[in-house]
C-alpha cells in the first residue's frame, strides 16, 4: 500500500509529465516503464558484479568498456543510469535519445528478460531535455524512498499505484480489473507452488501478479525453501498473452517489479490458430475482453468445433476449457448475458461446462463493479476441467457490495461481501442447508438442466416479501381531508399576513 511521501512523489512525477505535455496515461506509464527498466539494468548489473566478486567468479557487464551503437563504439559506462543522471540536461537528453534507448532496444536477445523482448518497437517520447531532467530527478527520489522502506513488495506496490492511474485518468480503464476483485478470485482458487497459471488476455498482468503475491504470502516455505519450486516460480509458472505490445511491455515490467524474474509474457492472439496450447495449464484466471464478434476466419477451428459462434465471451470460455489440463481449474469474469443467453451457442457452452466439466460456483457481481468505465453486470464462473462431467450442484452467491460505492466515484464504504464470499467458498460443506433467500445457496444440476442451463442467480433466488398492513381506505381518506383543512387554514393565515404588510 502506497502512502505518505512516496505517494506524493509519484503524484508529483505524474504532474511533471502533464506539465511537459504528456497527458495520455498509457503513454506516461510506458515512458516511466522504460526509465524504470533503464534504472533497474544499472542496479542489477551492480548487484551481479558484487555477487561475482564475493564468489570469485568472472563477470561480464552489459555496460562493457565498448558498446556498439549503430556504427559507433562508445563507452558503455555512459549508458548507466548512475552516470548519465549527473549530465547537464542537454547532454543527458542526447545520450538517452541517441545511445541509451537504441541500447535497450537491442537487448531483446537477452532471454533472461521477458520485458526486453518487446523493446524493439519502443519509442522515446519525452519532448524536451528539461522534462527528462525533471523526470530522472523525480525517479531518483522515488527510488531513494523505496530503498528506505523495509518492504519486499514496495517496488511492486509503486508500479501498481502507477497502473491505477490509468483508470483514475478515465482512459483505457478497460485494461484494469479492480485489484480487490482479482485478489478475491485468487484467494478463492488458492494456487499451489506447482501451478502453471495462465491469463490468455493478460493486459497489465494483474491476475498473474496477484497470484505471485498470494503465493509469496501464503506458500512462502513451499516456494522459496525449495530450489525446484523457486525455479518454477521464477521461470515456468506464469503465462500471459496479449495482442497489444504496449500492454505486454507494461505487464512484463509489472511482473518483474513484483519479483518474478522471467514470466512468459508473449504476443499472441489467443483465439486464433496462432494459439496451439492444449491441456497445458493447471489454473486459468482471466477477465477477457468482450468486444462483440470476430470474423470466423480469424478464430481457431478447434474452438468453433466446440461452440459455433463469433462472440468473444463464448470463445474465451471454450479456449479456457481447451488449454486447461484435466483437473485444472478456471475462475473467469463473464458478462451476465453468458449466464442466460438463449442462442444455440450460449446454451452449448453452458451445457459443455455443466455436463462435461465440473461447474462449482457462480458469483453474481453488482453492475457498478467496473464503473465508471462500464456499467455492465458481470459474474464469476469457477469450474474444473474433467472432460467426464462431475457437476452435482452449483454454488451461487449474490454479491451486492464490494467495499466501494457503486456509482462513478467508487468511494470506499463499509459494506463488503468479499470476505464472506472467500470464507463461504472455503467451507462449502457448511452451505448445504442455506435457503434460497440467503446470500448464497446450492442449486442441483437437475434443476439447472431443467432450466435450459440458465445460470443467472435470479432464476433460482427466492425473495421474501414482508406483508405490509395499510389502514382502511376510509381512514386514509379522512387523513387526507384533515391535511386539506390544515393547508387551507394556513393559506388563509398567510393571505391575511400579506394583506396586513401591504397596508
Amino acid at each position: 500500500m502506497i502512502t505518505g511521501d512516496l505517494k506524493n512523489k509519484i503524484d508529483s512525477l505524474w504532474d511533471i509529465f502533464a506539465a511537459g505535455g504528456l497527458v495520455n496515461p498509457l503513454e506516461v506509464i510506458e515512458q516511466i516503464t522504460y526509465l524504470m527498466f533503464i534504472h533497474d539494468l544499472d542496479d542489477v548489473d551492480n548487484k551481479k558484479a558484487k555477487e561475482c566478486e564475493m564468489l570469485g567468479l568472472p563477470f561480464s557487464s552489459i555496460f562493457a568498456d565498448e558498446v556498439k551503437i549503430g556504427d559507433r563504439n562508445i563507452d558503455g559506462k555512459q549508458l548507466k543510469w548512475s552516470a548519465f543522471r549527473d549530465f547537464p540536461a542537454e547532454k543527458m537528453y542526447s545520450v538517452m535519445q541517441e545511445w541509451v534507448f537504441p541500447f535497450i532496444k537491442n537487448l531483446h536477445s537477452d532471454k533472461n528478460s521477458a520485458y526486453s523482448k518487446y523493446m524493439d518497437d519502443a519509442i522515446f517520447k519525452l519532448p524536451t531535455p528539461i522534462l527528462l531532467s525533471k523526470v530522472v530527478d523525480s525517479l531518483d527520489e522515488i527510488y531513494k524512498l523505496m530503498n528506505e522502506i523495509q518492504s519486499v513488495d514496495v517496488r511492486g506496490d509503486v508500479y501498481e499505484y502507477l497502473l491505477s492511474k490509468i483508470a483514475q485518468s478515465g482512459r483505457n480503464g478497460q485494461f484494469r480489473t479492480p485489484r480487490h476483485i482479482i485478489r478475491m478470485m485468487v484467494e478463492m482458487m488458492d494456487p499451489a507452488a506447482d501451478e502453471m497459471i495462465c491469463d490468455p488476455a493478460c493486459g497489465t498482468s494483474g491476475f498473474l501478479v496477484a497470484s505471485g503475491e498470494y503465493l509469496r504470502e501464503k506458500k512462502k516455505e513451499d516456494i522459496f525453501y525449495n530450489k525446484a519450486n523457486r525455479d518454477h516460480y521464477m521461470n515456468h509458472m506464469f503465462y500471459g498473452y496479449d495482442m497489444d505490445r504496449t500492454m505486454l511491455r507494461i505487464g512484463a515490467m509489472n511482473m518483474m517489479t513484483h519479483g518474478i524474474d522471467n514470466p512468459c509474457i508473449e504476443y499472441r492472439d489467443s483465439l486464433s490458430d496462432q494459439n496451439s496450447d492444449k491441456n497445458k495449464y493447471t489454473l486459468v484466471l482471466a477477465n477477457p475482453p468482450f468486444k462483440g464478434s470476430l470474423d470466423a476466419e480469424s478464430v481457431s477451428a478447434d474452438l468453433l468445433k466446440m461452440c459455433k459462434t463469433r462472440k468473444t465471451e463464448l470463445l474465451f470460455l471454450t479456449l479456457f476449457i481447451r488449454i486447461l489440463q484435466v483437473g485444472g481449474r478456471c475462475a473467469c469474469i463473464v458478462p451476465d448475458g453468458v449466464l442466460f443467453g438463449s442462442s444455440a451457442a450460449h446454451k452449448a457452452i453452458r451445457k459443455e461446462i455443466v455436463e462435461n466439466q465440473k461447474l462449482q460456483a457462480v458469483i453474481s457481481m453488482p453492475s457498478g463493479v467496473f464503473k465508471p468505465y462500464a456499467g455492465v453486470s458481470t459474474a464469476i464462473l469457477i469450474f474444473t476441467k474433467t472432460d467426464h462431467g462431475g457437476t452435482d450442484k452449483v454454488w451461487f452467491y449474490d454479491m451486492t457490495a464490494d467495499g466501494y460505492s457503486l456509482d462513478d466515484k467508487r468511494t470506499p464504504i463499509n459494506d463488503n461481501d468479499i470476505p464472506d464470499i472467500i470464507e463461504r467458498f472455503a467451507h462449502l460443506d457448511k452451505e448445504n442447508d442455506r435457503k434460497r433467500t440467503d446470500k448464497s445457496f446450492f442449486v442441483s444440476k437437475e434443476e439447472i438442466v431443467d432450466n435450459a442451463y440458465d445460470l443467472s442467480i435470479n432464476k433460482y433466488k427466492e425473495v421474501e416479501y414482508t406483508p405490509v398492513e395499510y389502514p382502511p381506505t376510509s381512514e386514509i381518506m379522512a387523513n387526507i381531508r384533515d391535511l386539506e383543512r390544515q393547508i387551507s387554514q394556513e393559506m388563509d393565515e398567510l393571505e391575511k399576513l400579506l394583506a396586513d404588510d401591504n397596508q
